[in-house]
């Protein structure tokens, strides 16, 4: 297995290096030996004197090793710096799982440097155990047997290990509603059956601190009572998170940590605070006092990430232990927390020993390696080659599972920067233990040219060379630093080489020397750079049939604009001139509106293609040559009997044209004339048909409608009249009928009840006495 791995580290190395030798150089504006390291990985840099030609950039001395090896640059004046690895010797001594412990790596951008590092898993290596435990009412069973698992827990460790330690904590929730009952009855007692001894809720207890003393760990937990909540989710989040943020409280050693984590229930986490007014997230750190999270009721839950992050940076194996409803809520959390695992727990955890006996047998046969701390320009890849025989590569972190003691398993690490770091270091470790390598990074972007000094007039005197290259003294410029600059500045001479304040000293493509553009050679075949400001070249034009300017047989490109052959034309030369399709039925080219561009014609003034005869936008002529219709016809007008001064563009027709604008417009004396405009070639030219007869039409006759009005109101007022006076008189005739039957309906007697007699006639009442 072991000639197996090392076979297929080999052949990947010898892939590395051929990829390595088959990059290409892509470079921009590269001025020193540093600007080409940092173009690509594949590029490299000639130091060779007077390597580049009279209008050459220093470009060239930037491109591929086989590339400079061709232009003649001997391979000893080629800097091509390279990314290595170098392994520091390891420490001796102690169980080192993991090694190299340091190595150190010379990054050049965009170039991998890789290094194997080898995992060999130890025998009895030191563990620490807390056991983290749910002491919600319906864990109670389960208490009781672990009150006396002290000594087996112990025993068990021991099997595994020979340095091993126990320790022990509890939680419930937070105690605000609706998490916990808060009555001041139920805060005392929260357990449904009152004749139970119970302690009150809390978050966190941290009961016994890591320790090998079985008796100790017995006799703590023995202590302790069972305790209650209201809803089914327990705080168990908020527990974990405050043994891994406590170290110190916990005492936890720089061995394996497991952490066994026993409940019944699902868990709260992130955003379920805010169901008890709590809103402030949970900020990851420790906050035990006297052994309690007393502020519990302050921080939020922690989210899962978060969690994991904190566990991870603490190197801290969690081991689920959760009845059976529960198994498969917990192994979705195993997704997301790395080195965890998850066991099915009896109804009164009476397996529990065996339990973490097999999930640490499961914990420590699979190792992950990972990075920290390192920045977002370097990226790390892992190939792992397993010792069953699996192999992966190019993967975020290495893993290999089935990992035997004694039994060796390589990791081939591939570190590349994306570009010139500053000095650094990160760790790489193995998940879950505690051996780490340490990466320190040393950029490779510096050339170590040979320094060739001033004495020997390379630069004229008046500079040093540096890769090649001239550095000149203050008050000359130039490749030799032959330009005496007389007192001006260089942003003074350089300004006669700059388009405008804006632009880039001969377009970046020349040397500003002594004032004036040298224009460089193209590394591209063919193409000249040219102009006052290097601003031109024979190449920057359309193109035709894949070609500039559709070849050298239709034309040539000058300065951004193709310059066409006799025979040719258009924006390409794309076009064979010609002007067959461009003259109308009288073999005038596009009527006089346009012009005749590769057989089309390009009209002017809204006129449209094929022949620029007709203009859908343009305003209507008709108005503008009312007067021409009624002179020429009529010989009437303003111009009277003279027309060819205001319509000499306008010639007369005898007959009606075949097509033609129909037009109808009122003269100067109120007649409607009828004519038909044809537009001729050219612009504001028409010829006319006028109708032989006007439209004229005579004014009212004002005595007649006065008249016939004053009359037709009279009669109408009389007729209103004799309406009325017959509704009246047959309203009148209606009553009257009404009248004579009430009349005859009526009985009258002879005597009028409303008469009274003059005469009154008074009796003496002693006279009928008497």
């Amino acid at each position: 297995m072991l000639r197996h791995s090392s076979l297929l580290l080999t052949l990947e190395g010898l892939l590395f290096l051929w990829a390595a030798s088959c990059q290409e150089c892509t470079k921009y504006k590269v001025s020193t030996c540093r600007d080409c390291v940092e173009s690509g990985p594949g590029c490299a840099w000639c130091q060779k004197l007077n390597f580049t030609g009279l209008g050459e950039p220093d470009s060239v001395r930037c491109d591929t090793r086989e590339q400079l090896l061709l232009k003649g640059c001997a391979a000893d004046d080629i800097m091509d710096p390279q990314s290595l690895a170098e392994i520091q010797e390891d420490k001796k001594g102690g169980r080192q799982q993991l090694s190299p412990q340091k190595v150190t790596l010379y990054l050049r951008p965009g170039q991998a440097a890789a290094f194997n590092v080898t995992f060999r898993r130890a025998k009895g290596y030191p563990i620490d155990l807390y056991y983290l435990m749910d002491l919600s009412y319906s864990m109670l069973d389960d208490l009781i047997n672990v009150k006396k698992l002290g000594g087996d827990l112990l025993r068990a460790l021991n099997e595994i290990t020979e340095s091993g330690r126990i320790g022990f904590g509890s939680f419930v929730d937070k105690t605000v509603l609706p998490f916990v009952n808060t009555h001041p009855e139920k805060l005392k007692n929260p357990c449904p059956n009152k004749e139970k001894e119970c302690q009150a809720p809390f978050a966190f207890r941290h009961v016994l601190k890591l320790t090998n003393n079985s008796n100790q760990f017995q006799t703590e937990v023995g202590k302790q009572l069972i305790s209650g909540n209201l809803d089914a989710p327990e705080g168990g989040l908020d527990a974990m998170m405050q043994v891994a943020a406590c170290p110190e409280q916990i005492g936890w050693r720089n061995v394996t940590r497991l952490l066994v984590f026993a409940t019944d229930d699902g868990f709260h986490f992130a955003g379920d605070g805010k169901l008890g007014a709590i809103l402030t997230p949970n900020d990851g750190r420790c906050h035990l006092e006297d052994n309690m999270y007393k502020r519990s009721n302050e921080f939020d839950y922690p989210s899962v990430g978060q969690l994991a992050h904190k566990l991870a940076e603490s190197n801290i194996q969690p081991i689920f232990a959760v009845t059976k409803r529960m198994v498969t809520t917990y192994e979705k959390l195993t997704e997301v927390i790395p080195k965890s695992a998850v066991g099915e727990l009896s109804d009164d955890s009476s397996n529990v020993v065996q339990l973490i006996k097999n999930a640490y047998n499961k914990l420590s046969s699979r190792v992950f390696l990972d990075h920290s701390l390192a920045p977002s320009t370097l990226k790390v890849t892992y190939d792992s080659f397993c010792s069953n025989g699996v192999s992966q590569v190019d993967q975020p972190r290495g893993d290999c599972d089935g990992v035997q003691i004694n039994v060796p398993i390589t990791f081939q690490v591939k570190v590349t920067a994306t570009e010139c770091i500053q000095e650094q270091s990160f760790i790489i470790r193995a998940l879950g233990f505690t051996d780490t390598v340490t990466v320190h990074i040393i950029p490779q972007c510096e050339c170590q040219c040979r320094d060739m000094g001033q004495d020997h007039g390379l630069c004229s005197g008046k500079g040093s060379l540096e890769c090649g290259i001239c550095r000149c003294e203050a008050g000359y410029i130039g490749k030799n630093c032959e330009c005496l600059t007389h007192g001006r500045s260089s942003q003074e001479l350089e300004g006669s080489c700059r388009r405008d304040n804006s632009s880039l000293i001969c377009s970046g493509l020349g040397d500003c020397l002594c004032g004036q553009c040298v224009c460089h050679r193209s590394d591209v075949p063919n193409k000249n750079i040219f102009g006052r400001y290097c601003e031109c070249d024979n190449v920057n034009c359309e193109r035709y049939d894949g070609q500039v300017c559709g070849g050298k047989v239709r034309g040539s490109c000058n300065c951004g604009k193709c310059q066409c052959e006799q025979n040719y034309e258009g924006s390409a030369c794309q076009c064979v001139k010609s002007t067959q399709g461009c003259l109308s039925t009288e073999g005038i080219e596009c009527n006089g509106r346009g012009r005749c561009r590769c057989n089309v014609c390009e009209c002017d003034g809204g006129y449209q293609p094929p022949l620029c005869g007709d203009c859908l936008g343009c305003p209507s002529p008709c108005g503008r040559y009312i007067t021409c219709a009624q002179c020429l016809k009529f010989k009437q007008g303003p111009s009277g009997r003279n027309c060819s001064v205001e319509c000499g563009n306008v010639g007369l027709l005898s007959k009606p044209p075949e097509k033609g604008r129909r037009c109808k417009e009122r003269d100067l004396e109120g007649c409607w004339i009828t004519y038909t405009l044809r537009q001729r070639a050219g612009w504001d030219s028409y010829e006319i048909h006028v109708d032989d007869s006007r439209e004229c039409v005579g004014g009212p006759q004002v005595a007649p409608i006065v008249g016939g009005t004053v009359t037709g109101v009279v009669l109408i007022g009389i007729l209103l009249l004799a309406i009325w006076k017959a509704l009246t008189h047959l309203s009148d005739l209606r009553e009257f009928k009404r009248f004579e039957k009430e009349k005859l309906r009526s009985q009258w007697n002879n005597d009028n009840p409303l008469f009274k007699s003059a005469t009154t006639t008074v009796m003496n009442p002693r006279f009928a006495e008497s």
